[in-house]
């Protein structure tokens, strides 16, 4: 198993990236939550990791944090939840929101993410809810990046099918151009406008 992996980044996209490793460039695949932490192309990066291995690849995710491997091996234990769909799920929410989505049975929000059903979401809910406590993971939201009317209309955008880092953008631009904070209604709609 290989815990994790340090090294130079020399390639960045959205879903995956290369670290040369002394002089080996490994390829992994990664959420868009772990995307938005990472350095500069160039720099020393380090990711926690899941190698999967199947007869025809071995495939290795990368992780920001420890935090958000675990929550991916908890994901891929449900069954009809495969990595891929692990890796939509937490490129849809960060791991502190998609916990709670789990723990408080939301439905509908986890439905929102491409390739969840309302019977997935369900099986996910039932499956993962005592594990979540039980693995020691924080269940509780993180107001890790601005505040909560911001979070929501990020979340809303994501489940309409807009890209985490376009909405963000979007997001961001019309915060500035309010004094104070908008409400909730007046920032999806300003957004929907730029998008």
């Amino acid at each position: 198993m290989i815990a994790y992996i340090e090294g130079i980044l020399t390639e960045k996209n959205p879903t995956s990236v290369v670290i040369d490793n002394k002089g080996i460039g490994y390829a992994v695949f990664v959420s868009l939550n772990t995307y938005t932490k990472l350095p500069a192309q160039g720099a020393v990066c380090k990711l926690f990791t899941h190698l999967q291995i199947k007869e025809d690849a071995h495939t290795l995710y990368g992780f920001a944090g420890k935090e958000e491997r675990e929550l991916f091996r908890l994901l891929i234990s449900v069954s009809g939840i495969g990595a891929n769909t692990a890796q939509m799920l937490l490129s849809s929410a960060n791991p502190s929101e998609l916990q709670s989505w789990i723990s408080s049975g939301n439905v509908s929000a986890l439905q929102a993410v491409k390739g969840i059903g309302a019977k997935t979401a369900q099986r996910l809910i039932i499956e993962l809810k005592d594990k979540l406590i039980k693995s020691g993971l924080d269940v509780t939201v993180s107001a890790v990046s601005g505040s909560n009317v911001r979070n929501e209309a990020l979340s809303a955008l994501v489940s309409l099918g807009f890209a985490k880092p376009t909405a963000e953008k979007a997001v961001d631009k019309i915060l500035k151009t309010f004094d104070g904070e908008p409400s909730i209604e007046v920032l999806i709609k300003e957004a929907l406008k730029m998008l």
